[in-house]
Order: C-alpha cells, then sequence, then structure tokens
C-alpha cells in the first residue's frame, strides 16, 4: 500500500488496483493520475496475486479492478471514474472528427516543412534517407494521434517512463511528430536532435526489457491502439532508428 500526499487538503480516496511482477494494470495506472490530477490524496492498494484479485471482486460484488472508493461511496472503474469527473467514455459507434483533425494537422505541418527546404540540388540519397526516418515518424506519431487513449492504454503496457509518469504516454506521439517535422524542414535541431534521442533510447529499453529480458508476449503501440502488431524486433528498430538519426543529424550539425 502505498499513500500519495495531498495536493488538497480534505479530498481522499481509496483505490483498489492489480500491481504483479508480471502486470500492472494500465487501467489503475490511469485511475490513480486521475484522482492526483483533480487533487486528491490517494490510499493506494495493490492487488499482487491473481488469488487477492479476485477475492476482492467477491467481496464488493465487481467484475473488474481497478475500483475507486471515495467518501466510502464505490465509484468503479477507470470510466465510471472519468464520469465522475465529467469525462464520460465515449460510446461505442460514436463519431468523431479527431481522426480527421490529425491527419490534416500533420499533413499541413509536413507540407510546410517541405516548403522550407531547398529544392536545388537534385535528390541526394543521404537526405533521402533522412526524410525516410523523419517522415516515418511523423506517420507514427498519426498513427497515434487518431486515438491518444487507445494508444496510452496499450503503451502503458510496457513503457518504463510512462509506468512512472503515466502523462508520458500523452505526450509520447506529440514528442515524435515535431521531432520528425523539425527534422524533416531541417530546423531547430536543437530541439528535435535531443527530443529524438530522448524518446528513442526509452522506447528502445522499454522494448528491450519486456521481450528479450522479461520474455512478455505484447502487442506493440507503436502504429496505434488498436494494433495487432506484436511487440519485438520492428518494435526495437524503430526507435533504435530513431537514436540513429538524432545522432546523425547532431554530428552533421556540428551538435556534437
Amino acid at each position: 500500500m502505498t499513500t500519495l500526499s495531498a495536493t488538497r487538503e480534505g479530498r481522499r480516496a481509496v483505490l483498489y488496483r492489480m500491481v504483479m511482477p508480471e502486470h500492472i494494470c494500465p487501467y489503475g495506472l490511469k485511475s490513480l493520475d486521475l484522482l492526483k490530477r483533480h487533487g486528491y490524496e490517494v490510499e493506494d492498494h495493490h492487488l499482487t496475486s491473481h488469488g487477492q484479485t479476485e477475492a476482492f471482486k467477491k467481496e464488493h460484488g465487481v467484475e473488474t479492478t481497478p475500483q475507486t472508493f471515495i467518501d466510502g461511496r464505490r465509484i468503479g472503474g477507470h470510466d465510471d471514474l472519468r464520469a465522475f469527473f465529467g469525462h464520460p467514455a465515449k460510446a461505442k459507434g460514436a463519431v468523431s472528427y479527431q481522426p480527421v483533425i490529425a491527419l490534416f494537422g500533420i499533413a499541413a505541418a509536413m507540407a510546410l516543412a517541405l516548403s522550407l527546404e531547398d529544392a536545388g540540388g537534385g535528390v541526394s540519397p543521404v537526405r533521402a534517407a533522412e526524410r525516410f526516418v523523419a517522415i516515418a515518424m511523423c506517420l507514427l506519431a498519426l498513427q497515434k494521434l487518431r486515438d491518444v487513449e487507445s494508444f496510452s492504454t496499450m503503451f502503458l503496457n510496457y513503457d518504463l517512463l510512462a509506468r512512472r509518469w503515466v502523462r508520458y504516454a500523452y505526450l509520447y506521439p506529440l514528442a515524435e511528430g515535431l521531432a520528425g517535422i523539425l527534422m524533416l524542414a531541417g530546423v531547430a535541431l536543437w530541439l528535435s536532435v535531443p527530443l529524438a534521442l530522448f524518446i528513442g533510447t526509452v522506447g528502445a529499453a522499454s522494448v528491450f526489457k519486456a521481450v528479450y529480458i522479461d520474455k512478455r508476449e505484447l502487442k506493440c503501440a507503436c502504429v496505434g491502439g488498436d494494433s495487432q502488431v506484436p511487440l519485438g524486433f520492428v518494435s526495437l528498430t524503430e526507435n533504435l532508428l530513431m537514436v540513429a538519426m538524432a545522432v546523425w543529424m547532431a554530428v552533421k550539425s556540428g551538435l556534437l
């Protein structure tokens, strides 16, 4: 059990969530983060085994965890908690302009970036390779931005930093897209290089640990939260390419 300090006096909640060596419930992490961001002191109870989890569900007559209690009243799971704070879950099949906005927003930014590039000098294989990685980063960011909630849930299953700071799962696609766009334009490398180096290094370490050390069989969030791509070599290569691109751009521009 972990008790977190209050950000607003007198607002307390009790949270029960699965925290096991082989699995940390992403919805439990989200519930904890949501409560903290709304100023609650959280009495954080860890359900550390399947037996303990099943006993808790039977005792409280619930089918899922996490479960949040505020002022002695059961609020429910993550979706119920979001609704409690005025952010109800999307209805199944509900229409949304978010994918269209994300697509055209990234496309417009890429078009602007390319317009800043010098059009002379013919085709350079090196520049083509640079553009390939930069555009791939932009398109991968686009896939994630189509449904950030789904992406963040899948990402929390294995990313080391996101497990410690949940908001990183929401910021990651924005950081990836920004770094790709700046590299595509060849501007503000002082920002894009460390950004790509950081997220690429953390990503590579996270994938390596999950797949090659912990031997876990997971889906990769690299192309969005509805992905059926297995986490493994391709995911690791994606992150290593990002790191290599950052190092190359730093050397090329004289930052290193």
